[in-house]
């Protein structure tokens, strides 16, 4: 097994125990600092800056996986953007000489780090947050979508399997736009594209709040007829 104290990951946190982070599978989730993004509706906005102190070591989370072995399925990467970090290509190695399948959450931000990683993972949740020429609006980064655009297309000619991810907030995404992105997404192979509502708890822009009931299942659902890859998800 790799030596701990080579792979330098900056933690932000660590989840025990997920049935959702990696959906059907008993997983722990390690979130990672940093994020190149700055979403509005980002619940983890607090992991947004990568020079944060860790709130523990990779050495800790190791030892709390070595306990775990036999009893979890896998191990989620989420954060923040594991992607930009240097040490997360060595932190999947270490995951996986301990036994465990790894998952990785990412919006794509950089696909020239992505694509080196792909041929260690066994799923990806990809989050789709718009049409990709909208992508500034959310992100607050000029050219994002097209980053995103390429690391959605790396991550489907990998055939790794994945599940591709958009919050909806109604004041962010209007029916059309959300329409034209389910088709998008469709014509591009997307096989699994869940619709979920943002979330009130963490999010970084609080004039956003939770995304209304009723106004979410009025965007989501008749989507979710027409199209079969898309589902949606309910969440708190």
């Amino acid at each position: 097994m790799p030596s701990a104290s080579r792979t330098e990951l900056r933690v932000g946190g660590l989840t025990s125990l997920s049935t959702c982070d990696w959906p059907g599978e008993l997983a722990a989730t390690v979130f990672c600092r940093g994020c190149p993004w700055r979403c509005r509706y980002c619940h983890n906005h607090h992991l947004q800056d990568a020079a944060a102190a860790p709130e523990m070591t990779w050495a800790e989370v190791l030892a709390f996986l070595r306990r775990r072995a036999g009893l979890l399925d896998g191990v989620v990467f989420s954060g923040g953007e594991p992607t930009v970090q240097g040490g997360i290509a060595a932190a999947i190695g270490d995951v996986r000489a301990l036994g465990f399948r790894v998952g990785l959450h990412t919006a794509g931000p950089a696909p020239e780090r992505l694509t080196p990683l792909l041929g260690l993972l066994d799923w990806v949740g990809f989050d789709a947050k718009a049409r990709f020429g909208d992508y500034a609006a959310i992100t607050g980064v000029a050219g994002s979508g097209e980053r995103a655009r390429e690391s959605l297309m790396l991550l489907l000619e990998s055939g790794v399997d994945c599940e591709v991810r958009t919050t909806v907030h109604p004041d962010l995404i209007d029916a059309a736009a959300l329409g034209e992105l389910a088709a998008t997404l469709a014509e591009l192979g997307v096989r699994r594209h869940v619709l979920q509502p943002c979330r009130a708890e963490g999010c970084a822009d609080p004039m956003l709040g939770a995304a209304d009931g009723a106004a979410f299942a009025a965007l989501a659902r008749p989507l979710a007829a027409r199209y079969g890859a898309v589902s949606v998800r309910e969440r708190a």
